[in-house]
């Protein structure tokens, strides 16, 4: 199996996706933000930091990379795809999820670690946890309070398509405290 990791000018973590992909024994291919080619994966891991400096809204601009125009017929036609914090924001952005990711409540940045409590574990990107465990994991955005309108989050909530939700009230006012959200057929998955 191999996973593309995408860099965008501004990502942050795309050294540290590539390094967690490797600790699970799988070959990490790194993928360029100007190259529609994605070489073969598998899956792909669209990292987080501050794509093209977070400007207009975060994720917008690196939402229409060449790359991502790639991921998103990929995806469409059942390739993994994982967007963690910036990249969460690009999922939303590219349509690949749905809502928003908007400024925190207290419109501070955040950086800490919280927990969250895993509520579905049948993701490609969630199935080696439990549904219920709970995991530490570090929290760093300025934009990460997830929000959409009523009648996609009783959806979420119906479907299970809640993979992850602070345990805590969430600290950047996040709604329903969800800090991680799946597409339909759950090979999306984005999480804060």
């Amino acid at each position: 199996m191999r996973i593309g990791v995408i860099t965008f000018p501004g990502t942050l973590d795309d050294v540290d996706a590539a390094r967690a992909v490797r600790l699970a024994g799988v070959d990490p291919v790194p993928l360029w933000h100007a190259d529609a080619d994605l070489h073969g994966v598998d899956a792909v891991i669209v990292p987080g930091g501050f794509s093209y400096g977070d400007y207009l809204r975060a994720g917008a601009i690196a939402s229409f990379a060449p790359v991502m125009g790639s991921v998103v017929r990929r995806a469409r036609i059942g390739m993994p795809v994982l967007g963690i914090c910036n990249g969460f924001q690009i999922l939303c952005e590219a349509g690949l999820l749905p809502g928003a990711l908007t400024r925190n409540a207290g419109l501070r940045f955040i950086c800490r670690d919280v927990w969250l409590r895993v509520e579905s574990s049948a993701t490609a990107w969630s199935a080696a946890y439990q549904s219920g465990q709970e995991i530490l994991v570090p929290l760093k955005s300025g934009e990460g309070r997830y929000v959409a309108d009523q009648h996609t989050l009783d959806a979420l909530e119906s479907e299970n398509r809640v993979v992850f939700r602070y345990r805590d009230p969430a600290p950047n006012g996040a709604l329903r405290d969800m800090a991680g959200v799946a597409s339909a057929d759950g090979r999306v998955v984005g999480l804060m």
